[in-house]
């Protein structure tokens, strides 16, 4: 437990530094302190699975599944692996909902903020409510393998689409409760016109991003319970991907048109940690296997995108 609140502390804490210090004034993230944020979280990820290895190696926190603390450390990587590559997703759909609510780049920090925040206590909740399926109903995993498989079909088989945040779901019921305006005024959520209260186009960017991360957190939470149901691994190696997603988003907000074929990189993780819940009471994948196969799988998306894409985008311009 005294694990957990020391976690917990330091990432509130530093969450409070990132609004209160390092970012008080609201400005325009450029490329490059985007890049040194984003190698700051990698960097910060990848040490951590060295305090991986030694509480799992000197008994500190309660290790539930028994784990060696090589394996614990494998399985965090793995996880956090998987966690960023899911997360490229979300970045191109946060991208479309500031483009549709005009929201200035000074000001997407600190809707990306809080909507970190709010994915942070989501994830908690559907985390421990899929960790306890799991223990308490063996053949949950076969309807999470069934669902992964399921959704790494879907797409595979789906067109592009463009998505309108405003002709969304969340934004019909929301504007049936409160009035929207267009206007804004600097980084308010909520201004006075006249006699009434209305909420700006941050407000409503922070809640459909709120809503979109709920939607990828019910592939990614199963996907990375393929590789681990122990909590404190899962909680961690989710809680890094997250927090780096804001830097990673400033980062590749403008070259996101180069991962073309990103999205067979995540049809083929989403398949494979399928298979492995399905499989999980009959065959156990060697966890360098798992490590190996979700890595070769981004290098190669990233790979084939960075040489085949602008030559794509050229032919369909």
């Amino acid at each position: 437990m005294i694990v957990w609140i020391v976690f917990i502390a330091a990432i509130l804490l530093f969450l409070a530094l990132d609004l209160g210090v390092f970012n008080r004034t609201p400005h325009v993230i450029s490329t490059k302190e985007a890049s040194v944020w984003t190698a700051v979280w990698v960097t910060m990820s990848v040490l951590f699975s060295g305090i991986i290895y030694w509480l799992y190696g000197n008994g500190v926190i309660d290790n539930v599944d028994n784990l060696t603390p090589f394996d614990a450390t494998l399985k965090y990587i793995t996880g956090y692996l998987i966690e960023l590559s899911l997360s490229i997703d979300n970045i191109f759909v946060i991208a479309v909902i500031f483009g549709a609510f005009k929201i200035p780049m000074k000001y997407q920090h600190r809707v990306l903020f809080w909507g970190i925040l709010g994915a942070i206590v989501f994830r908690a909740l559907m985390i421990f409510f899929g960790v306890m399926l799991i223990n308490k109903f063996s053949f949950t995993t076969y309807v999470f393998g069934v669902f992964l498989l399921f959704t790494a079909y879907k797409m595979l088989m789906s067109k592009e689409e463009k998505f309108n945040p405003k002709k969304s779901f969340v934004y019909r019921q929301v504007r049936k409760l409160i009035p929207i305006t267009s206007h804004m005024q600097e980084e308010k959520f909520f201004i006075k016109l006249k006699h009434i209260t209305a909420a700006t186009p941050l407000f409503m960017a922070l809640i459909i991003i709120e809503f979109t991360d709920i939607l990828f957190a019910i592939d990614s939470v199963p996907a990375i319970l393929a590789i681990t149901s122990d909590p404190f691994l899962v909680f961690s190696s989710n809680i890094f991907a997250i927090l780096g997603l804001r830097s990673m988003y400033f980062f590749l907000s403008n070259m996101l048109a180069k991962f073309f074929y990103l999205k067979y990189s995540l049809i083929a993780i989403l398949s494979f940690v399928g298979m492995k819940l399905i499989l999980a009471h009959h065959y156990k994948f060697p966890e360098w296997f798992s490590l190996s196969f979700i890595a070769l799988s981004l290098i190669i998306g990233i790979y084939v995108s960075l040489k085949r894409a602008p030559k794509e985008l050229q032919e369909y311009n």
